[in-house]
């Protein structure tokens, strides 16, 4: 018998002791490993709930149990979340969470940790939810060089955009739905100005390329400037508005922005809807593969961890985890990246000569929306397309960038 502790009943906490009390029976049965939960750690009560046995308040007493051999953290956030994950490493207990924040920050730091005590630091929930993705990457494509990564890896924003293509609604509107609905927070800035994208792909990134990617140097864009104007030009164009998450290497150079961008309908990641999520992996000799499923959610990030738990008490006494060089990796400027981009501008789409004169062979985009048009520019950089933009001052309504 294996005995667990799981760190929080929340959401997340809470959906892994009813994977593993629920399902132990078939996880023995197909992996020969008996998993327990010994102890669940909240501050809060909960009565007339059968872990009200299990429940303790002092983290101390999970610590000095020399019984519980892998530590659950699902509390979200960095304090407590991660002095309790360090001294469960250094305690020799390995350790597992579904906290991006904490990866993103700490990743590098807690895996050295792990190695250096021969247990396992394993995140596989923290990225895309329920999608398998980080065990893939880490064992089925290992005898490939992966270069590129794109994906849809929110579902909030997700969610948003293909209401907002759907109905036509604007940007504040359907955030109070998917609000009303469980699908974003109270406070939505983590997902709608891109820094848990942001923060999962820094992950993706350091474990695709070997080094340690710092999200803080990731160019991040929000979606909260997408309007209803943008809706109706990507639907002129066929297109659809997905908030992207992008990395790709190039030599020694890595290139990584988060940002909306127009997704034609040929493909794939068009039709990811709703709070669905896709993610991208290039390899130099596999190619394309795409991993898709539901990228957040009680029991789809629930089954990831408890995978992840399975995996450790599979491989107690030695270090199995993802791991990347401590050395940081420096990134490409985004101005360096070559797309073409989609523009809105006031004016009478008759009188394009200045666009013209500015951005070169431009091919004119009509919404029938008062006052303004759109035109996709040849393909060019991003300091470019900035030195173009700043000719047109006061005429730019927006932007988007097309994905090739």
């Amino acid at each position: 018998m294996v005995a667990v502790a799981v760190l929080g009943y929340g959401t997340v906490g809470s959906g892994v002791v009813k994977v593993m009390e629920t399902n132990h029976d078939s996880i023995l049965a197909k992996t020969g490993v008996d998993i327990q939960v010994k102890y669940v750690l909240d501050l809060r009560e909960f009565p007339g709930d059968p872990v009200q046995e299990k429940l303790v308040h002092d983290y101390d007493v999970i610590i000095n149990d020399p019984e519980v051999r892998i530590v659950v953290e699902t509390m979200g956030g960095l304090n407590p979340a991660y002095p309790f994950t360090k001294r469960a490493l250094e305690a020799g207990k390995s350790a597992c969470t579904s906290n991006k924040e904490l990866v993103a920050r700490h990743g590098t730091e807690l895996l050295q940790i792990a190695r250096e005590h021969q247990v396992s630091y394993l995140f596989e929930a923290s990225c895309g939810g329920g999608i398998p993705i980080i065990r893939p990457m880490r064992t089925s494509l290992c005898s490939d060089e992966l270069d590129e990564i794109t994906g849809i890896v929110n579902g909030t924003t997700n969610y948003v955009l293909t209401k907002m293509m759907d109905e036509g609604s604007e940007f504040d509107d359907v955030l109070h739905e998917a609000q009303e609905k469980g699908y974003a927070e109270r406070n939505p800035e983590a997902d709608v100005e891109g820094h848990d994208a942001c923060r999962k792909l820094a992950i993706l990134s350091s474990l695709a390329y070997g080094k340690r990617v710092d999200f803080s140097d990731i160019y991040t864009e929000e979606i909260s400037k997408i309007t209803s104007a943008e809706v109706r030009y990507a639907k002129e164009l066929g297109m659809a508005i997905r908030l992207l998450a992008h990395s790709r290497k190039e030599g020694g150079n890595v290139l990584a922005l988060v940002a909306p961008f127009l997704v034609q309908k040929t493909d794939p990641l068009y039709l990811v809807n709703g709070v669905f999520n896709a993610i991208f992996v290039h390899g130099t000799m596999l190619g394309d593969a795409m991993f898709y499923g539901q990228g957040a959610g009680k029991e789809a990030t629930a089954s990831a961890v408890v995978a992840d738990v399975i995996e450790e008490a599979q491989t107690l006494g030695r270090s199995v985890m993802s791991e990347w060089s401590p050395e940081k990796q420096d990134l490409q400027p985004v101005a360096e990246m070559r797309k073409q981009f989609f523009v809105r501008v006031k004016g009478d789409i008759n009188e394009r000569e200045s666009a013209e004169r500015v951005f070169g062979a431009i091919s004119v985009v009509n919404a029938d929306l008062p006052g303004e048009y759109g035109f996709i520019t040849p393909v060019m950089s991003e300091a470019e397309y900035q030195e173009c933009a700043a000719k047109l001052e006061g005429q730019i309504l927006g932007m988007l960038r097309i994905r090739e």
